[in-house]
């Protein structure tokens, strides 16, 4: 334990384009060498709260480590030109080879930060900076196509249009020569942004037409495909090439949560050595992103989900320690806490070997339109094939409510009260009869739908719901499918207006113990907005087209097109 730190502010740091970038560094204050901790944030070291409320840096030099803090690559205090993703790996790359080269340093650094700061840390190591042995990536992506701007190959437009104009605040002090009326387009985004989600075209977005102030939403929207674009800093292409230790943290209700799961899966099967395949944790709780705290949305998970409880500075410290000094690892392979049951539990592996893929079979006897229809989810195929339809009019979407997503909105994240939702005649709701025993689901969940639409392209949206004796219907995960990536995300096909195809929509990953008298239930819709944008069943250019058309969808079930979904349901013990 140091008796005294030394903190050096505003620490020039050299790149390898002549660019500085400048951090603060925490450390002892004695003249030993120590091992080091990098965060690079792009969120202004001076004032971020995200990188220091998991782990304090005074509580790290406390403990023996030096802490280097920096701004990214043209963000803040630090020079240069900003441009998302683009150079965080060799900026990455350069400021480890700084941090293991100072008189202070024994050579051994560390990475650590959620979210963006999560980038930064994957992207390093996919250069493979010689003295980088472990990082702690929170509340981060996989791959900043699938999962960070699309899902399912729908824009992610509730925190594409809200992050980028809040990243932009910083960028317009940089633009000296940006035209008169640029503050006023970004601020009337910022604090106007609910109307802002329905102006279209999504290309002319206010803040998108300054050059400039946020030029990489407009990249993206020309790369609706997983093509060479994202390719390029795609993190689940790059574990082989990758030796290092991580220590993965995620959300229930994360919107990077699935990033967070395949990269410790990714790295625990695919990762370049032995070492760096057995050196991988996970711990997943009930939060939201950026939001660790007990009550998450709508519902008290307990005390022991807060920062106090779990102590993630603490696992910090620990992976550090097993990772940069040798000490013995006493974490679990995965811990992972189980809602409705509202425990923690240690595990071996993700996702758990015992899981049973059980499937619920969708019926109805036509009616499943919102919660007074006839919608049922049933454990057998039902003999008689039948059908659902719905309008889907892209003028009247279904709201977002809850989930993992991050966008403004007293209703934007987490568990909510989905009846709201459901009483919409769009929104197709098939329960289940009340179960006579616990049920833990615990896993990916996927739905597979028979529909058929008369546009040349629209979306399906399914959502998993747990729906307690009193009716309360809290949603668990849910996803979204854009029929023209039916087959891949790396190629749209159009429709068939009229045919019937096999959508499968991927709903995300959860931890859920029905009580007895609990109802499972899925929803079927085809919108989520502004979580996502909404399709105009054109089959046209999302981001350019102004004008829709409403769809009449038709969802199967029964006989030879069974749709249902799949629950990975936890055997009971004894």
């Amino acid at each position: 334990m140091a008796d005294s730190l030394k903190i050096d502010c505003n620490v020039a740091i050299p790149m390898r384009d002549g660019v500085t970038l400048r951090a603060d560094v925490y450390r002892p204050d004695d003249t030993s060498s120590h091992p080091v901790i990098l965060a690079r944030l792009p969120y202004n070291k001076d004032l971020s709260l995200i990188s220091l409320s998991l782990l304090s840096p005074i509580r790290a030099a406390k403990r023996g480590y030096v802490v280097v803090i920096q701004d990214t690559r043209g963000r803040f205090k630090s020079d240069g030109q900003f441009s998302l993703f683009a150079g965080e790996a060799e900026d990455g790359y350069d400021t480890v080879g700084w941090c293991a080269s100072q008189p202070w340093s024994n050579g051994q650094v560390g990475m650590y930060g959620a979210s963006y700061f999560g980038a930064t840390q994957w992207l390093t190591a996919t250069a493979n900076p010689p003295a980088l042995k472990a990082i702690v990536p929170t509340i981060t992506a996989s791959d900043y196509y699938e999962g960070w701007t699309y899902q399912g190959g729908a824009f992610q437009q509730g925190f594409a249009q809200f992050w980028t104009a809040g990243m932009a605040t910083e960028t317009i002090t940089r633009l000296p020569d940006a035209p008169g009326d640029a503050r006023g387009k970004l601020y009337g985004s910022i604090f106007g942004i609910q109307q802002a989600y329905r102006n279209l075209p999504l290309v002319d977005y206010a803040p998108a037409t300054v050059p400039g102030l946020i030029d990489h939403y407009r990249e993206w929207l020309k790369h609706p495909s997983l093509d060479d674009y994202w390719e390029r800093v795609r993190i689940e292409s790059k574990y082989e090439q990758m030796d290092v230790g991580a220590l993965h943290i995620g959300g229930w209700y994360d919107i990077f949560l699935e990033g967070t799961l395949r990269n410790f899966v990714g790295m625990r099967t695919k990762g370049k050595t032995a070492r760096a395949r057995q050196q991988q944790r996970l711990i997943v709780g009930p939060w939201l992103h950026g939001l660790f705290d007990r009550v998450v949305g709508e519902v008290d998970f307990g005390p022991s989900v807060l920062l106090d409880a779990v102590d993630l500075g603490g696992q910090h410290l620990q992976w550090f320690n097993h990772c940069l000094q040798d000490q013995p690892d006493s974490g679990a392979p995965v811990r992972i806490f189980v809602m409705g049951a509202n425990v923690w539990r240690n595990e071996n592996e993700w996702p758990l070997a015992r899981a049973v893929a059980t499937p619920y079979y969708l019926g109805s006897g036509g009616a499943a339109n919102s919660l007074r229809g006839d919608g049922q989810l049933l454990t057998q195929v039902p003999a008689r094939e039948a059908s659902d339809t719905f309008l889907y009019d892209p003028e009247r979407p279904v709201p977002s409510r809850g989930g993992c997503t991050l966008m403004p909105g007293a209703q934007s994240a987490g568990p909510r009260d989905q009846r709201p939702v459901e009483e919409r005649d769009d929104v197709l709701v098939y329960t289940s009869a009340p179960l006579s025993e616990p049920l833990e689901v615990t896993g990916t969940i996927e739905a597979v739908l028979h529909a058929s639409t008369d546009g040349r392209d629209t979306d399906f949206t399914a959502k998993l719901v747990a729906v307690a004796p009193d009716g309360h219907a809290i949603n668990l995960c849910d996803g979204i499918l854009r029929a023209r990536y039916r087959n891949s995300l790396r190629r749209a096909e159009l429709l068939e207006p009229g045919r019937t195809y096999e959508y499968r929509i991927l709903l995300g990953s959860t931890s859920f113990q029905f009580a007895p008298g609990y109802r499972i239930r899925l929803e079927v819709s085809s919108s989520n907005f502004p979580r996502f944008n909404r399709n105009l069943n054109t089959g046209g250019d999302f981001a350019t087209e102004t004008l829709g058309r409403p769809a009449i969808q038709r969802v199967f079930h029964g006989g030879a097109r069974m749709s249902h979904v799949v629950l990975p349901v936890v055997p009971r013990k004894g």
